[in-house]
């Protein structure tokens, strides 16, 4: 069916097959443009479903550009959701806007997120992202569409790689019980996952055989071959009394040879080099406006950064990382403190690692990359969290060290009920690692970015958790949680590169905060700081205290030093690198010698934030103390795209907001002095 206009009441365009070929070829064009601009973003599969993408939404679906909720329109699901600028691009191309905006990718503020979402980009079904739901979403639509009596058909776009999540398949039980011909699914079968082959990482086939039992019509076809993807619609189209699957059988990264078939193209964007060396093997060289678009992109980021500098908080100077000759710091990824302590302690034959799929972005498969005698204690489960969950609960009742891992969202979110039931009730000794914790994930976006995990994981009995502050700090928390603690626990880190604050002979107590105080200006950041464990620390009158978690704990450590200069205020600075146990004499001392605490995580205020407030006002030692307390962190909203520093910025959880909060309470707490000096 062409696209509709439905004022016109008439066809906009018919596109032959040799039309939807030609568009399919720009759109992979653009598709390299795009996520080269926006320097982030999964190339190889969005490159293998463009064809399919193409026919879908310029031949095959109703749809009406000018009518994004017509209710005869049909529904196009992307399951898929990283697959996201194959969508934007389908949608351009078809109408809904100029397909040039598209270069915004992934920046702030832009409709074009890292994973889709419906409430910013008019032709966007759902928001997708986390792998395995948009299957149960698209039956929802079907079943309501046939309670509406409505002709309209949903589409469900998926990964072979995502057939491992078990909701697919609970989706498809639903499908076929119902009955659902109004339904057509397709599978981009390129055969890579982000950990490499599907068949090796955990086969899924044979698919065409396990959809015909759970009740589907299936078909399979070239997803390169324009004509056959067109005729295989119109077959599926035509089914009756059955959902229908469509397996395209595609190459990922098609149409660029560095790209085929490579695993590593994942979740990779081309530089501007290898953009160009795709454009030219596409034969689009000079035939798009690429030097336009690249400096629409670079003026929509310079506005944004403009925006971006008016809502942060001023000061005498600035003092952000490493802008000054002074108070230098290195940075370094948290999670690679993870992987160093899995490689450098996996000799151990109890422990058993997991993979997730994920495994080098999250480095758990450092355990085995430079010990391949390990690789009997790796178990590949795929793209399955919750029954990882399960399976280290199995091999924990077998006396082993069970380590798993996943981006945080996943890890404590999609996984709660396992690891509540499973894990926690039972108290088995397993490690669960929640990956890429926070706004600083960056361009992925909100499915993407642990916001809530802390609120979820602390509120399970049994459960010890560890947020700790630098790659170091993870490295020395791994090591504690692997053998100096039995039962079920969870570290918490970042994705980006931040500041290395600690050193191999800072303390490190488990269940025990550390105290950091700003001493003077350095060369270094790290050395103009004394850090020393709470319970031996002695008072020395500071004005305030932030007691911090993760990443921010090197914000908290830049905020003091903020503090000390504008205003000449000590600040006692608080790691709370262990969130459960959390240490309440820090916090209760602390509260009480300074009588100022806020709080400062990259997290939904509350999950650091609640559980210090609650042993400040249940504190017997407290009840006549005034304590004023204020909190930096998420404020109740969901993430979104954008370079890691600038979602810093965006959510208000820098340094600069935690020296301005601090700021505000002092001069409370001055003015509240003065009042009872009065009376």
């Amino acid at each position: 069916m062409p696209l509709m206009n439905l004022q016109a009441k008439e066809i906009r365009k018919r596109y032959s097959v040799d039309e939807l070929k030609k568009a399919a070829n720009i759109m992979r064009g653009y598709d390299l443009i795009c996520l080269a601009a926006a320097g982030s973003g999964h190339a190889g599969g969005t490159l293998s479903i463009m064809d399919v993408t193409a026919a879908l939404y310029l031949n095959v679906a109703r749809l009406d550009p000018d009518e994004p909720e017509w209710p005869g329109r049909d529904r196009i699901v992307w399951s898929a959701g990283h697959k996201a600028p194959s969508l934007y691009l389908g949608l351009g191309m078809a109408g809904y806007y100029d397909v040039k905006d598209v270069v915004t990718l992934r920046k702030l503020g832009s409709p074009f997120q890292g994973h889709p979402h419906w409430l910013k980009l008019p032709g966007v079904e759902a928001s997708t992202g986390s792998l395995g739901q948009g299957l149960s979403i698209a039956v929802g639509m079907a079943l309501g569409l046939r309670l509406e009596k409505s002709d309209a058909r949903v589409f469900c776009i998926m990964g072979d790689g995502e057939q491992q999540e078990g909701q697919i398949w609970e989706a498809a039980m639903e499908a076929g019980h119902y009955k659902l011909d109004n339904l057509v699914a397709i599978i981009d079968k390129n055969r890579l996952q982000i950990d490499g082959w599907v068949k090796d990482v955990m086969n899924v086939e044979p698919l065409y055989e396990k959809y015909q039992s759970f009740g589907w019509e299936v078909f399979e076809v070239d997803g390169h071959d324009m004509s056959a993807v067109v005729e295989t619609f119109g077959r599926a189209l035509a089914n009756k009394g059955k959902p229908a699957l469509i397996i395209a059988h595609t190459v990922k990264g098609k149409g660029v040879d560095f790209m085929q078939d490579v695993a590593g193209w994942h979740g990779k964007a081309p530089s501007i080099d290898e953009m160009k060396k795709g454009l030219a093997q596409l034969g689009l060289e000079g035939k798009l406006p690429v030097e336009e678009l690249l400096n629409e992109a670079v003026k929509y980021q310079k506005h944004r950064e403009v925006e971006l500098s008016h809502k942060m908080p001023k000061f005498c100077r600035d003092y952000w990382w490493n802008t000054d000759e002074l108070m230098r710091v290195e940075m370094q990824p948290t999670r690679k403190g993870f992987g160093r302590a899995l490689q450098e302690l996996g000799d151990d034959e109890r422990i058993v690692c997991l993979g997730l799929d994920i495994s080098g972005s999250i480095t758990i498969s450092d355990f085995y990359d430079k010990n391949p005698e390990r690789k009997n204690r790796w178990i590949s489960v795929g793209i399955a969290e919750q029954s990882a969950v399960g399976v280290a609960a199995g091999l924990a009742r077998q006396g082993k060290i069970p380590v798993l891992g996943t981006y945080g969202t996943f890890a404590a979110g999609r996984c709660l009920d396992q690891i509540r039931t499973t894990v926690c009730y039972g108290e088995f000794n397993v490690l669960i690692a929640g990956a890429h914790g926070g706004v600083s994930v960056g361009p992925d976006g909100a499915t993407h970015q642990a916001l809530e995990d802390l609120f979820q994981i602390c509120g399970l009995p049994n459960m010890n958790v560890s947020v700790p502050c630098d790659l170091v700090e993870t490295r020395k928390a791994t090591e504690h949680l692997l053998f100096g603690l039995k039962g079920p626990k969870y570290i918490r880190f970042a994705r980006e590169a931040t500041p290395i604050v600690s050193t191999e002979k800072t303390p490190f107590k488990f269940g025990e905060a550390n105290v950091i105080r700003f001493r003077r200006e350095e060369p270094r950041f790290i050395d103009a700081f004394e850090t020393t464990v709470a319970s031996n620390y002695s008072n020395e009158g500071e004005q305030l205290t932030i007691i911090a978690c993760g990443p921010m704990v090197p914000e908290a450590m830049r905020a003091a030093y903020i503090l000390k200069q504008e205003y000449d205020a000590e600040t006692r600075v608080i790691n709370m690198h262990t969130l459960k146990p959390l240490d309440a004499q820090a916090v209760i001392r602390a509260a009480k010698e300074t009588g100022i605490i806020v709080t400062a995580e990259e997290h939904q205020i509350g999950g650091l934030a609640d559980r210090v407030c609650r042993i400040i006002t249940e504190a017997p030692e407290l009840f006549h103390v005034p304590v004023i307390t204020g909190a930096i962190g998420v404020k109740d909203r969901f993430g979104e795209s954008g370079a890691p520093w600038e979602l810093i910025k965006e959510f208000e959880v820098s340094a600069e907001h935690i020296a301005h909060k601090a700021r505000q309470l002092m001069e409370i707490k001055h003015k509240s002095s003065e009042l009872h000096q009065i009376r």
